[in-house]
C-alpha cells in the first residue's frame, strides 16, 4: 500500500478514535499514546541540521557561479512576497463572505495575552550571521544555519580543487541523511495518528463547533490559494501538471497537517521535491530550508481570517484603506517575524495594532490555535514546494 494512502487512512483513524475516547480519556492517551508521536517528531527534528546544513552546502558549491545564488535568491524573495500578499487578499475576501466571529458574544472575557514585539528588519538581519554557528545548530535557529551554510558552500566554489574533498563529505552527509529520512517515514503512519489523536480527543466537536466559522473561513482561503495561485503558477512558469504536484507532496503536506512545523517537514518536503517532482538538489536545497523559514502563505490566511473575526466580535467595521494595511502590514510582516518563535501570532499582534484592533482579541482565537496550526503549515510547506518547482524550471535554460 502507498505510503500516503497509509498515513491518510492513520488521519482518518486518530480522527475518529479522538471523539470516540473524548476529554475523559485524554489523561491515558497522552500517558501511553503521546509519546509515540514526540519520538516520531524527534526522529525527524534529529534529521533538520544535517539536511539543512549539508544540503545547502552542496548547492551552493554546486551552481558554481555566486551570481546564479543571487540570481535564485531574488527569484524565490519574489515569489514568496508576491504570494503572501496574495494569500492576505484570499483570506480577506473569504472572511468577507463567511463573516466569522457573526453572532459570537464578547461577554465571556477574554484573557490579555502577552505578545512579544516583533525584531526589526534590521535586527532580523543581524541575527541572520551567527556569532557562534555551534549554538545556532544546537538552537536549530534557521536562519542563522541557512546563511553559516550559505558561505561554507560559497568558499568551497572558490577555493576549488583543494576543497573536493570537504565537498564530498557534505555531499555524503546529505545522502545519508536523505536514506535515514526514507526509513523514518516508513513510521509516518504511527506517528500521525499518535499525534492526530490527543488534538482531537482535548479538541472535540463541543470546543470547536462556536469557532467553526473561523476554521472554515481558513481551511476554505487555504484551499483556494492552493488551487488557484499554486496550481495556475506551477502549470504556466513550471510547466507541471497541478494533479502531479499535489500527488507528489501529499506525504509532505501530511506530516506538515499533524505536526504544525515547516521546519519538521523539510526533511520530508526535500525528499518529496526532489524524488517526485524532479527539482534538482541544487535548488531544493537552497529554496526550501529558506521557505521554511520565511515563507507565511498559510500564516498570511490566518492573519486575515482571524483579524476580520475580531473586528467582527468587537463590533468594529474595517474600511477599505484598514484592509489594505491588514495587506501590506501581513506581507512585509512575514519578513520581519522570520525564524522568530511564535511568529503567527507575532504578524496578528502587527497587524491589529496597525488597523487599531485591541490585541485582547487575540486571545479568542487562541483556543483553535492548534486546528489553525495545521492548516497555515500545510499551506506553507506547499508554497515552498511550487516555488520550488518554479525556480528550478526558470533554472533548466541557464
Amino acid at each position: 500500500m502507498n505510503l500516503s494512502v497509509k498515513i491518510l487512512i492513520s488521519l482518518i483513524l486518530a480522527i475518529i478514535a479522538g471523539l470516540i475516547a473524548g476529554a475523559e480519556n485524554l489523561p491515558w492517551i497522552k500517558l501511553w499514546i503521546a509519546p509515540i508521536g514526540t519520538m516520531f517528531i524527534n526522529l525527524i527534528k534529529m534529521m533538520i541540521v544535517p539536511v539543512v546544513m549539508a544540503s545547502i552546502i552542496v548547492g551552493a558549491a554546486s551552481l558554481g557561479d555566486t551570481r546564479k545564488l543571487g540570481r535564485i535568491g531574488v527569484k524565490v524573495m519574489a515569489f514568496y512576497l508576491i504570494t503572501t500578499a496574495i494569500a492576505m487578499i484570499i483570506g480577506l475576501g473569504v472572511a468577507g463572505v463567511v463573516h466569522p466571529g457573526d453572532g459570537i458574544s464578547i461577554a465571556a472575557e477574554a484573557a490579555k495575552t502577552d505578545v512579544k514585539a516583533a525584531p526589526t528588519i534590521m535586527e532580523v538581519i543581524v541575527n541572520m550571521v551567527p556569532a557562534n554557528p555551534l549554538k545556532a545548530m544546537t538552537n536549530v535557529d534557521m536562519l542563522p544555519i541557512i546563511v553559516f551554510s550559505l558561505i561554507i558552500g560559497i568558499g568551497i566554489t572558490h577555493v576549488g580543487q583543494k576543497a573536493l574533498p570537504l565537498q564530498n563529505v557534505f555531499e555524503a552527509l546529505a545522502e545519508v541523511s536523505y536514506k535515514i529520512i526514507t526509513l523514518i517515514m516508513e513510521l509516518a503512519p504511527y506517528g500521525v495518528f499518535a499525534l492526530l489523536l490527543p488534538v482531537v480527543a482535548a479538541n472535540g466537536p463541543k470546543v470547536l463547533l462556536p469557532l467553526l466559522s473561523v476554521i472554515i473561513a481558513a481551511f476554505v482561503a487555504s484551499i483556494i490559494h492552493a488551487v488557484i495561485t499554486y496550481a495556475s503558477v506551477i502549470q504556466v512558469v513550471g510547466k507541471m501538471s497541478p494533479i502531479k504536484f499535489f500527488k507528489g507532496m501529499a506525504e509532505a503536506m501530511m506530516i506538515a497537517f499533524t505536526t504544525c512545523s515547516s521546519a519538521g517537514t523539510l526533511p520530508v518536503n526535500m525528499k518529496n521535491c526532489q524524488e517526485k517532482l524532479g527539482v534538482s538538489k541544487e535548488v531544493s536545497s537552497f529554496v526550501l530550508p529558506l521557505g521554511a523559514t520565511i515563507n507565511m502563505d498559510g500564516t498570511a490566511i490566518y492573519m486575515s481570517v482571524c483579524t476580520l473575526f475580531i473586528a467582527n466580535v468587537y463590533g468594529v467595521d474595517l474600511t477599505a484603506a484598514q484592509m489594505l494595511i491588514v495587506v501590506l502590514t501581513g506581507t512585509l510582516a512575514s519578513i520581519g517575524t522570520a525564524g522568530v518563535p511564535g511568529a503567527g501570532m507575532i504578524m496578528l499582534a502587527m497587524v491589529l495594532q496597525a488597523v487599531n484592533l485591541p490585541l485582547e482579541g487575540i486571545a479568542l482565537v487562541a483556543g483553535i490555535d492548534r486546528v489553525l496550526d495545521m492548516c497555515r503549515t500545510t499551506l506553507n510547506i506547499t508554497g515552498d514546494a511550487a516555488a520550488a518547482v518554479v525556480i528550478n524550471k526558470t533554472e533548466e535554460n541557464k
